[in-house]
Protein backbone atom coordinates (compact mmCIF):
# COMPACT_ATOMS: atom_id res chain seq x y z
CA UNK A 1 0.00 0.00 0.00
CA UNK A 2 1.42 3.38 -1.01
CA UNK A 3 1.69 5.96 1.74
CA UNK A 4 2.09 9.69 1.54
CA UNK A 5 5.68 10.54 2.35
CA UNK A 6 4.92 13.58 4.52
CA UNK A 7 1.91 12.45 6.56
CA UNK A 8 2.21 8.66 6.49
CA UNK A 9 -1.26 8.21 5.01
CA UNK A 10 -2.38 5.71 2.42
CA UNK A 11 -3.25 7.09 -0.99
CA UNK A 12 -7.02 6.83 -0.46
CA UNK A 13 -6.86 8.70 2.87
CA UNK A 14 -4.57 11.35 1.42
CA UNK A 15 -6.98 11.97 -1.46
CA UNK A 16 -9.65 12.89 1.12
CA UNK A 17 -7.40 14.78 3.53
CA UNK A 18 -8.73 18.33 4.16
CA UNK A 19 -5.19 19.79 4.07
CA UNK A 20 -4.57 18.59 0.54
CA UNK A 21 -5.82 21.81 -1.21
CA UNK A 22 -3.53 23.92 1.00
CA UNK A 23 -0.56 21.65 0.26
CA UNK A 24 -1.33 21.93 -3.46
CA UNK A 25 -1.51 25.72 -3.14
CA UNK A 26 1.84 25.89 -1.34
CA UNK A 27 3.41 23.72 -4.05
CA UNK A 28 2.03 26.10 -6.68
CA UNK A 29 3.40 29.11 -4.78
CA UNK A 30 6.84 27.51 -4.64
CA UNK A 31 6.67 26.78 -8.36
CA UNK A 32 5.62 30.33 -9.23
CA UNK A 33 8.20 32.18 -7.18
CA UNK A 34 6.41 35.54 -7.35
CA UNK A 35 2.84 34.57 -6.58
CA UNK A 36 -0.31 36.72 -6.31
CA UNK A 37 -1.12 37.93 -2.82
CA UNK A 38 -4.64 36.51 -3.03
CA UNK A 39 -3.65 32.93 -3.91
CA UNK A 40 -3.69 31.53 -0.36
CA UNK A 41 -7.04 33.17 0.41
CA UNK A 42 -8.49 31.79 -2.81
CA UNK A 43 -7.30 28.28 -1.94
CA UNK A 44 -8.94 28.59 1.48
CA UNK A 45 -12.15 29.76 -0.20
CA UNK A 46 -12.12 26.73 -2.51
CA UNK A 47 -11.43 24.35 0.38
CA UNK A 48 -14.42 25.72 2.28
CA UNK A 49 -16.88 25.44 -0.64
CA UNK A 50 -15.81 22.36 -2.61
CA UNK A 51 -14.76 18.80 -1.91
CA UNK A 52 -11.04 18.06 -1.65
CA UNK A 53 -10.60 16.59 -5.13
CA UNK A 54 -12.56 19.37 -6.87
CA UNK A 55 -10.64 22.09 -5.00
CA UNK A 56 -7.28 20.53 -5.94
CA UNK A 57 -8.33 20.18 -9.57
CA UNK A 58 -9.30 23.84 -9.71
CA UNK A 59 -6.02 24.94 -8.09
CA UNK A 60 -4.13 22.89 -10.67
CA UNK A 61 -6.10 24.50 -13.50
CA UNK A 62 -5.42 27.91 -11.99
CA UNK A 63 -1.71 27.07 -11.88
CA UNK A 64 -1.66 26.44 -15.63
CA UNK A 65 -3.12 29.90 -16.19
CA UNK A 66 -0.66 31.55 -13.83
CA UNK A 67 2.33 29.83 -15.47
CA UNK A 68 1.58 30.98 -19.00
CA UNK A 69 3.01 34.19 -20.41
CA UNK A 70 -0.27 36.14 -20.27
CA UNK A 71 -1.04 38.93 -17.75
CA UNK A 72 -2.03 37.60 -14.35
CA UNK A 73 -3.97 40.51 -12.90
CA UNK A 74 -7.44 39.41 -11.67
CA UNK A 75 -9.55 40.74 -14.56
CA UNK A 76 -7.35 39.20 -17.27
CA UNK A 77 -7.11 35.93 -15.35
CA UNK A 78 -10.88 35.78 -14.98
CA UNK A 79 -11.41 36.27 -18.71
CA UNK A 80 -8.88 33.57 -19.64
CA UNK A 81 -10.41 31.07 -17.24
CA UNK A 82 -13.80 31.16 -18.99
CA UNK A 83 -14.76 28.24 -21.18
CA UNK A 84 -16.51 28.66 -24.48
CA UNK A 85 -20.10 27.54 -24.62
CA UNK A 86 -23.09 27.96 -22.35
CA UNK A 87 -21.15 27.30 -19.13
CA UNK A 88 -18.04 29.30 -18.31
CA UNK A 89 -16.77 26.53 -16.01
CA UNK A 90 -16.52 26.03 -12.26
CA UNK A 91 -13.09 27.69 -12.01
CA UNK A 92 -14.31 30.86 -13.73
CA UNK A 93 -17.40 30.97 -11.49
CA UNK A 94 -15.25 30.56 -8.37
CA UNK A 95 -12.81 33.24 -9.51
CA UNK A 96 -15.64 35.62 -10.36
CA UNK A 97 -17.26 35.16 -6.95
CA UNK A 98 -13.92 35.61 -5.14
CA UNK A 99 -12.65 38.59 -7.16
CA UNK A 100 -15.93 40.51 -7.17
CA UNK A 101 -16.45 39.82 -3.48
CA UNK A 102 -13.03 41.28 -2.69
CA UNK A 103 -13.34 44.19 -5.13
CA UNK A 104 -10.48 43.01 -7.36
CA UNK A 105 -12.37 42.54 -10.65
CA UNK A 106 -15.66 43.28 -12.37
CA UNK A 107 -18.25 40.60 -13.05
CA UNK A 108 -18.19 38.90 -16.44
CA UNK A 109 -20.83 39.29 -19.13
CA UNK A 110 -21.77 35.61 -18.93
CA UNK A 111 -25.46 36.38 -18.36
CA UNK A 112 -25.51 38.63 -21.42
CA UNK A 113 -23.77 35.97 -23.51
CA UNK A 114 -26.29 33.32 -22.49
CA UNK A 115 -29.18 35.67 -23.25
CA UNK A 116 -27.69 36.48 -26.67
CA UNK A 117 -27.42 32.76 -27.38
CA UNK A 118 -31.03 32.16 -26.45
CA UNK A 119 -32.16 35.00 -28.70
CA UNK A 120 -30.10 33.69 -31.60
CA UNK A 121 -31.49 30.16 -31.24
CA UNK A 122 -35.03 31.52 -31.50
CA UNK A 123 -34.12 33.57 -34.56
CA UNK A 124 -32.39 30.61 -36.23
CA UNK A 125 -35.56 28.54 -35.76
CA UNK A 126 -37.53 30.96 -37.98
CA UNK A 127 -37.93 29.80 -41.61
CA UNK A 128 -35.21 31.34 -43.75
CA UNK A 129 -37.53 33.38 -45.95
CA UNK A 130 -39.01 35.14 -42.91
CA UNK A 131 -35.90 35.29 -40.73
CA UNK A 132 -34.44 38.64 -41.72
CA UNK A 133 -37.46 40.61 -40.47
CA UNK A 134 -37.44 38.81 -37.10
CA UNK A 135 -33.70 39.43 -36.81
CA UNK A 136 -34.25 43.14 -37.45
CA UNK A 137 -37.09 43.15 -34.90
CA UNK A 138 -34.73 41.64 -32.29
CA UNK A 139 -32.16 44.38 -32.97
CA UNK A 140 -34.92 46.98 -32.65
CA UNK A 141 -35.95 45.64 -29.23
CA UNK A 142 -32.34 45.61 -28.04
CA UNK A 143 -31.81 49.22 -29.14
CA UNK A 144 -35.07 50.22 -27.46
CA UNK A 145 -33.87 48.62 -24.25
CA UNK A 146 -30.64 50.58 -24.33
CA UNK A 147 -32.55 53.83 -24.88
CA UNK A 148 -34.84 52.98 -21.98
CA UNK A 149 -31.86 52.35 -19.72
CA UNK A 150 -30.29 55.69 -20.62
CA UNK A 151 -33.61 57.48 -20.13
CA UNK A 152 -34.20 55.85 -16.75
CA UNK A 153 -37.48 54.22 -17.78
CA UNK A 154 -38.39 50.54 -17.51
CA UNK A 155 -36.40 48.55 -20.10
CA UNK A 156 -37.43 45.17 -21.46
CA UNK A 157 -35.88 42.23 -19.62
CA UNK A 158 -34.13 39.36 -21.39
CA UNK A 159 -37.09 37.13 -20.64
CA UNK A 160 -39.52 39.57 -22.26
CA UNK A 161 -37.44 39.84 -25.43
CA UNK A 162 -36.98 36.07 -25.63
CA UNK A 163 -40.71 35.48 -25.17
CA UNK A 164 -41.47 37.96 -27.98
CA UNK A 165 -39.01 36.23 -30.30
CA UNK A 166 -40.52 32.85 -29.43
CA UNK A 167 -43.97 34.14 -30.43
CA UNK A 168 -42.62 35.47 -33.73
CA UNK A 169 -40.87 32.16 -34.34
CA UNK A 170 -44.14 30.29 -33.81
CA UNK A 171 -46.02 32.69 -36.10
CA UNK A 172 -43.40 32.35 -38.84
CA UNK A 173 -43.57 28.56 -38.65
CA UNK A 174 -47.36 28.74 -38.77
CA UNK A 175 -47.35 30.98 -41.84
CA UNK A 176 -44.78 28.89 -43.71
CA UNK A 177 -46.02 25.46 -42.69
CA UNK A 178 -49.80 25.75 -42.50
CA UNK A 179 -50.67 28.82 -44.58
CA UNK A 180 -48.03 28.41 -47.29
CA UNK A 181 -46.82 32.02 -47.08
CA UNK A 182 -43.13 32.90 -47.38
CA UNK A 183 -43.42 36.68 -47.16
CA UNK A 184 -44.57 38.84 -44.26
CA UNK A 185 -46.35 41.16 -46.72
CA UNK A 186 -48.80 38.35 -47.54
CA UNK A 187 -50.00 38.04 -43.94
CA UNK A 188 -53.63 39.06 -43.46
CA UNK A 189 -56.02 39.27 -40.54
CA UNK A 190 -57.32 35.74 -41.15
CA UNK A 191 -53.81 34.34 -40.70
CA UNK A 192 -53.39 36.22 -37.44
CA UNK A 193 -56.79 35.07 -36.16
CA UNK A 194 -56.01 31.46 -37.01
CA UNK A 195 -52.67 31.70 -35.22
CA UNK A 196 -54.24 33.24 -32.11
CA UNK A 197 -56.96 30.59 -32.07
CA UNK A 198 -54.29 27.90 -31.66
CA UNK A 199 -53.63 29.01 -28.08
CA UNK A 200 -56.61 30.88 -26.62
CA UNK A 201 -55.05 31.37 -23.18
CA UNK A 202 -52.03 33.14 -24.70
CA UNK A 203 -54.12 35.31 -27.03
CA UNK A 204 -53.64 38.55 -25.10
CA UNK A 205 -49.86 38.22 -24.79
CA UNK A 206 -49.46 37.07 -28.38
CA UNK A 207 -51.57 39.92 -29.70
CA UNK A 208 -49.42 42.48 -27.87
CA UNK A 209 -46.25 41.10 -29.45
CA UNK A 210 -47.80 40.84 -32.91
CA UNK A 211 -48.91 44.46 -32.69
CA UNK A 212 -45.36 45.53 -31.80
CA UNK A 213 -43.85 43.51 -34.64
CA UNK A 214 -46.24 44.62 -37.38
CA UNK A 215 -45.95 48.28 -36.37
CA UNK A 216 -42.19 47.88 -36.64
CA UNK A 217 -42.52 46.04 -39.98
CA UNK A 218 -44.82 48.73 -41.36
CA UNK A 219 -42.37 51.47 -40.41
CA UNK A 220 -39.65 49.56 -42.29
CA UNK A 221 -41.88 48.98 -45.34
CA UNK A 222 -41.79 45.22 -44.78
CA UNK A 223 -45.60 45.15 -44.80
CA UNK A 224 -48.06 47.70 -46.17
CA UNK A 225 -50.79 47.23 -43.55
CA UNK A 226 -50.86 45.98 -39.97
CA UNK A 227 -52.97 42.76 -40.02
CA UNK A 228 -53.26 42.79 -36.21
CA UNK A 229 -54.77 46.26 -36.06
CA UNK A 230 -58.34 46.24 -34.82
CA UNK A 231 -58.09 42.83 -33.16
CA UNK A 232 -58.93 42.60 -29.48
CA UNK A 233 -58.01 40.07 -26.88
CA UNK A 234 -61.66 39.55 -25.90
CA UNK A 235 -60.48 37.87 -22.73
CA UNK A 236 -62.14 38.19 -19.37
CA UNK A 237 -60.44 40.67 -17.06
CA UNK A 238 -61.14 38.73 -13.88
CA UNK A 239 -59.24 35.86 -12.35
CA UNK A 240 -59.92 32.56 -14.13
CA UNK A 241 -57.16 30.33 -12.78
CA UNK A 242 -57.52 27.22 -10.64
CA UNK A 243 -57.48 27.36 -6.85
CA UNK A 244 -57.22 24.88 -4.00
CA UNK A 245 -60.15 23.59 -1.99
CA UNK A 246 -60.10 23.85 1.79
CA UNK A 247 -59.41 20.12 2.13
CA UNK A 248 -56.48 20.36 -0.26
CA UNK A 249 -55.06 23.25 1.76
CA UNK A 250 -55.31 21.19 4.95
CA UNK A 251 -53.48 18.29 3.31
CA UNK A 252 -50.67 20.57 2.14
CA UNK A 253 -50.38 22.23 5.54
CA UNK A 254 -49.98 18.86 7.26
CA UNK A 255 -47.49 17.74 4.59
CA UNK A 256 -45.22 20.73 5.08
CA UNK A 257 -45.43 20.90 8.88
CA UNK A 258 -45.33 17.21 9.84
CA UNK A 259 -43.77 15.41 6.86
CA UNK A 260 -40.13 14.58 7.78
CA UNK A 261 -39.28 13.45 4.24
CA UNK A 262 -40.34 16.73 2.60
CA UNK A 263 -37.43 18.82 1.32
CA UNK A 264 -36.95 22.07 3.30
CA UNK A 265 -37.14 24.16 0.14
CA UNK A 266 -40.52 22.67 -0.76
CA UNK A 267 -41.86 23.28 2.74
CA UNK A 268 -40.58 26.89 2.80
CA UNK A 269 -41.98 27.88 -0.59
CA UNK A 270 -45.25 26.07 0.06
CA UNK A 271 -45.91 27.52 3.50
CA UNK A 272 -45.03 31.10 2.54
CA UNK A 273 -47.27 30.84 -0.52
CA UNK A 274 -50.13 29.12 1.32
CA UNK A 275 -50.27 31.38 4.39
CA UNK A 276 -48.58 34.61 3.29
CA UNK A 277 -49.24 34.74 -0.47
CA UNK A 278 -45.52 34.79 -1.29
CA UNK A 279 -44.48 34.47 -4.92
CA UNK A 280 -41.68 32.20 -6.10
CA UNK A 281 -39.47 35.21 -6.76
CA UNK A 282 -40.00 36.59 -3.26
CA UNK A 283 -38.94 33.28 -1.74
CA UNK A 284 -35.90 32.69 -3.93
CA UNK A 285 -34.65 36.26 -3.32
CA UNK A 286 -35.15 35.99 0.46
CA UNK A 287 -31.85 36.51 2.33
CA UNK A 288 -30.79 35.85 5.91
CA UNK A 289 -30.39 39.61 6.43
CA UNK A 290 -34.15 39.97 5.82
CA UNK A 291 -34.99 37.87 8.88
CA UNK A 292 -35.64 39.21 12.38
CA UNK A 293 -35.41 36.24 14.82
CA UNK A 294 -36.53 38.28 17.82
CA UNK A 295 -39.71 39.65 16.24
CA UNK A 296 -40.08 36.57 13.99
CA UNK A 297 -40.68 38.70 10.93
CA UNK A 298 -39.19 38.75 7.44
CA UNK A 299 -38.98 41.03 4.46
CA UNK A 300 -40.59 39.65 1.32
CA UNK A 301 -39.89 41.27 -2.03
CA UNK A 302 -41.16 44.84 -2.38
CA UNK A 303 -43.62 44.64 0.49
CA UNK A 304 -43.42 47.90 2.46
CA UNK A 305 -43.61 46.29 5.91
CA UNK A 306 -42.06 43.20 7.53
CA UNK A 307 -44.27 40.12 7.38
CA UNK A 308 -44.99 38.48 10.78
CA UNK A 309 -44.58 34.71 10.62
CA UNK A 310 -46.78 32.29 12.53
CA UNK A 311 -45.12 29.49 14.58
CA UNK A 312 -45.62 26.90 11.83
CA UNK A 313 -44.05 29.10 9.15
CA UNK A 314 -41.14 30.05 11.43
CA UNK A 315 -40.47 26.37 12.21
CA UNK A 316 -40.30 25.62 8.48
CA UNK A 317 -37.98 28.60 7.99
CA UNK A 318 -35.65 27.38 10.76
CA UNK A 319 -35.54 23.95 9.12
CA UNK A 320 -34.54 25.57 5.83
CA UNK A 321 -31.84 27.61 7.61
CA UNK A 322 -30.47 24.39 9.17
CA UNK A 323 -30.33 22.85 5.69
CA UNK A 324 -28.44 25.93 4.47
CA UNK A 325 -26.02 25.78 7.41
CA UNK A 326 -25.19 22.16 6.62
CA UNK A 327 -23.94 23.21 3.18
CA UNK A 328 -21.25 25.51 4.67
CA UNK A 329 -21.95 28.30 2.23
CA UNK A 330 -21.39 32.05 2.15
CA UNK A 331 -24.39 32.57 -0.10
CA UNK A 332 -26.63 35.13 1.65
CA UNK A 333 -29.89 33.63 0.35
CA UNK A 334 -32.06 31.35 2.48
CA UNK A 335 -32.75 28.94 -0.38
CA UNK A 336 -29.33 27.61 -1.44
CA UNK A 337 -28.84 24.78 -3.93
CA UNK A 338 -25.81 22.71 -4.90
CA UNK A 339 -25.25 25.01 -7.87
CA UNK A 340 -25.46 28.26 -5.87
CA UNK A 341 -23.73 27.29 -2.62
CA UNK A 342 -20.31 28.26 -4.02
CA UNK A 343 -21.54 31.67 -5.24
CA UNK A 344 -23.76 34.46 -4.02
CA UNK A 345 -26.61 34.38 -6.52
CA UNK A 346 -30.18 33.14 -5.89
CA UNK A 347 -31.52 29.77 -6.94
CA UNK A 348 -32.40 29.56 -10.61
CA UNK A 349 -35.93 30.16 -11.82
CA UNK A 350 -36.02 26.65 -13.29
CA UNK A 351 -35.18 25.13 -9.90
CA UNK A 352 -37.78 27.14 -8.01
CA UNK A 353 -40.47 26.36 -10.58
CA UNK A 354 -40.06 22.62 -9.87
CA UNK A 355 -39.64 22.74 -6.09
CA UNK A 356 -43.32 21.94 -5.50
CA UNK A 357 -43.58 19.16 -8.10
CA UNK A 358 -43.73 16.52 -5.38
CA UNK A 359 -46.89 17.98 -3.82
CA UNK A 360 -48.69 18.13 -7.16
CA UNK A 361 -49.64 21.82 -7.14
CA UNK A 362 -47.75 24.74 -8.76
CA UNK A 363 -46.69 27.74 -6.65
CA UNK A 364 -48.92 30.12 -8.61
CA UNK A 365 -52.08 28.15 -7.80
CA UNK A 366 -51.25 28.12 -4.08
CA UNK A 367 -50.49 31.84 -4.02
CA UNK A 368 -53.60 32.76 -5.99
CA UNK A 369 -55.70 30.78 -3.53
CA UNK A 370 -54.45 32.94 -0.69
CA UNK A 371 -54.82 36.20 -2.60
CA UNK A 372 -58.35 35.28 -3.67
CA UNK A 373 -59.33 34.61 -0.08
CA UNK A 374 -57.78 37.84 1.25
CA UNK A 375 -59.24 40.09 -1.44
CA UNK A 376 -62.77 38.74 -0.98
CA UNK A 377 -62.71 38.93 2.83
CA UNK A 378 -60.84 42.23 3.21
CA UNK A 379 -60.55 45.57 1.45
CA UNK A 380 -58.63 45.00 -1.84
CA UNK A 381 -56.78 48.28 -1.31
CA UNK A 382 -55.49 47.10 2.05
CA UNK A 383 -54.30 43.86 0.48
CA UNK A 384 -52.55 45.81 -2.28
CA UNK A 385 -50.85 48.05 0.28
CA UNK A 386 -49.70 45.08 2.39
CA UNK A 387 -48.34 43.17 -0.60
CA UNK A 388 -46.75 46.17 -2.33
CA UNK A 389 -49.02 45.74 -5.37
CA UNK A 390 -50.98 48.20 -7.50
CA UNK A 391 -54.66 48.40 -6.46
CA UNK A 392 -55.66 47.33 -9.97
CA UNK A 393 -53.65 44.12 -9.57
CA UNK A 394 -55.84 42.91 -6.71
CA UNK A 395 -59.12 43.85 -8.38
CA UNK A 396 -58.91 40.96 -10.82
CA UNK A 397 -59.35 38.56 -7.90
CA UNK A 398 -62.58 40.35 -7.00
CA UNK A 399 -64.17 40.15 -10.46
CA UNK A 400 -67.31 38.01 -10.63
CA UNK A 401 -67.01 37.30 -6.90
CA UNK A 402 -68.51 40.47 -5.41
CA UNK A 403 -71.14 39.83 -2.75
CA UNK A 404 -74.48 40.91 -4.24
CA UNK A 405 -75.88 41.95 -0.85
CA UNK A 406 -72.91 44.25 -0.34
CA UNK A 407 -73.55 45.87 -3.73
CA UNK A 408 -77.25 46.30 -2.88
CA UNK A 409 -76.44 48.04 0.41
CA UNK A 410 -74.02 50.37 -1.39
CA UNK A 411 -76.70 51.27 -3.96
CA UNK A 412 -79.31 51.97 -1.28
CA UNK A 413 -76.96 54.19 0.70
CA UNK A 414 -76.08 56.15 -2.43
CA UNK A 415 -79.72 56.79 -3.21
Amino acid sequence: MRRHAGLGLCSACWQRHPDRPFVRAESLIAELGEHPDWLRDFAADLAAKYCVSRACTMITSLGRLLLDEQPNHPQALLERSRRSGRSMGSLARALETFFTGHGMAMATDQAERLAAGRRQRRIDAVPETLRSAVDAFADFMMRSRERARRAGTRPRSDGTIEAALAIMRDLARFLAGERGKQDWALTDVHDVEAFLAGSPKARKRRLVVLGQFFRFARSRKIVLVDPSRGLTSRGVSGFTGATLTLDQQRVLFRRWTTGPAVHPHEALLGMLALLHGASSREVKMLQTADLDPHARTTRLGDRPHPVPLDPASWAVLERCLAHREAQRTDNPHVMVTRQTKSGRGPASTAYVSHVLDACGFPPRMIRCTRLLDLVNTMDPKLVAAAFGMDPEATMIYLSDRIDETRLAEWTTAKE
